[in-house]
């Protein structure tokens, strides 16, 4: 268990399912988190699960492709709680298809949310992690950013992205004692991943060598790891959490 207490975390899609998971691991090793993501009454029950916690949280109801809301939230962040010591860049969505079915606007969709949100969150936030020299990034990728899968060019292309952008602002942001790593995690039962056909859901535990999915909490812990002291030699990596899936 990381010991993170007096740290003030950023969790972006925090509503439910992995976020969730991330806020409330967060918390349960001290840390006060703001949890951003678009489904204000989910946001609220997560800040309240936290709450109950002995932490303190708050709700950032905000557009993951408004960079000028995403600049003031986390600017307010920073103003009201006086640091920001780890953002986990979470927030996600799918809109499956295969290439030559694919609109444009599915293409645009995936990665504003998924790759383009990373960028104005860390970007936001790391003017106060190198002001005040310490600070820990975690972005969630996923497995797909690294061996692609068919009719998922489009979260394959946001997720390689994300680990490409991961290593470039882990080299950046060293010099100021800012860590930024990636989680690819592999087939985790969340909402996301119920909507998968049965058939396909089968043949993908077949792959897996521990012969289970994974769950939110697995990749909670490794996304806690990541933000505390534990890891303070460890930057510019992505950890795989699959049970073995890609090796």
């Amino acid at each position: 268990m990381a010991d993170l207490n007096g740290k003030v975390a950023i969790v972006t899609g925090a509503s439910g399912g992995i976020g969730r998971a991330v806020a409330l691991r967060l918390a349960q090793d001290g840390a006060d988190v703001a949890c951003f993501g678009q489904n204000r009454e989910r946001l609220q029950e997560t800040a309240d699960a936290i709450a109950a916690l002995g932490r303190r949280a708050s709700v950032h109801p905000v557009d993951s492709r408004d960079p000028d809301a995403i600049s003031a939230s986390v600017g307010q962040v920073e103003k009201d709680a006086g640091r920001i010591d780890v953002l986990v860049n979470n927030a996600g969505i799918t809109k499956d298809g295969l290439l030559i079915r694919m609109s444009v606007a599915d293409w645009e969709d995936v990665l504003a949310v998924n790759l383009r949100s990373v960028f104005l969150f860390t970007k936001a936030a790391a003017r106060a992690m190198m002001k005040q020299r310490s600070g820990s990034i975690v972005n969630v990728a996923s497995i797909i950013g690294l061996i692609g899968n068919p009719g998922q060019s489009n979260y394959a292309a946001s997720k390689a992205g994300i680990i490409g952008f991961t290593k470039s602002i882990a080299k950046e942001l060293a010099s100021r004692n800012v860590r930024a790593n990636a989680i690819a995690p592999g087939f985790i039962t969340t909402r996301m991943t119920d909507k998968l056909d049965g058939e396909l859901q089968k043949k993908m535990l077949e792959l897996i060598p521990l012969a289970r999915y994974g769950s939110p909490e697995d990749v909670a812990a490794t996304a806690s790891f990541l933000a505390g002291a534990d890891s303070t030699y460890i930057t510019g990596q992505v950890i795989q959490v699959c049970g073995g899936m890609v090796m």
